[in-house]
């Protein structure tokens, strides 16, 4: 059961792979390589849907009753980090995309950088192949975390004060 709720986790924006991965490792004790496997392909599963629909489907609801406000922030989000995307990378958009995706950060992962490349109609197969290097890149920035390789880099060099 763990791997399906690892699996599934890593599909929910926000949350993703940066919680799959250790609910699977902390809660259920799945090996480490495993979680990172599982939860890769969880969170990136969404990438094509997120890019040839969720524009369109937050364009019709942005006016709606009781959506409205939700889908126009969701919009907003899309659009700046569009942009953020745009000034960053300049001809190298790829890299910005895929080291945007990989820093385990709430609101940095393949649904916002998804949505991003889409308001700059950057090509499904390109967004797709820089969220899967993103995704790889926070995948183990957040498997070291897991195995407290941080804290002991920190220990070493800052000193436990």
């Amino acid at each position: 059961m763990g791997y399906l709720w690892m699996f599934l986790s890593s599909m929910v924006p926000i949350w993703e792979l940066r919680g799959g991965i250790p609910l699977g490792y902390f809660g259920s004790h799945i090996p480490l390589w495993q979680c990172a496997i599982v939860c890769i392909i969880g969170n990136l599963i969404p990438v094509p849907i997120i890019y040839l629909f969720a524009r369109k489907v937050l364009e019709w609801g942005k006016d709606k009753k009781f959506i409205g406000k939700f889908f126009t922030f969701c919009l907003n989000k899309g659009e700046k980090a569009g942009k953020k995307l745009s000034a960053n990378g300049g001809k190298g958009l790829f890299i910005a995309l895929m080291l945007f995706i990989g820093i385990p950060l709430p609101v940095t992962g393949a649904w916002t950088g998804t949505l991003g490349a889409s308001f700059l109609n950057m090509g499904l197969k390109k967004t797709f192949f820089a969220a899967l290097g993103g995704v790889i890149i926070a995948s183990i920035i957040v498997s070291l975390a897991c195995l407290g390789i941080f804290g002991a880099v920190s220990a070493i060099f800052i000193g436990n004060h």
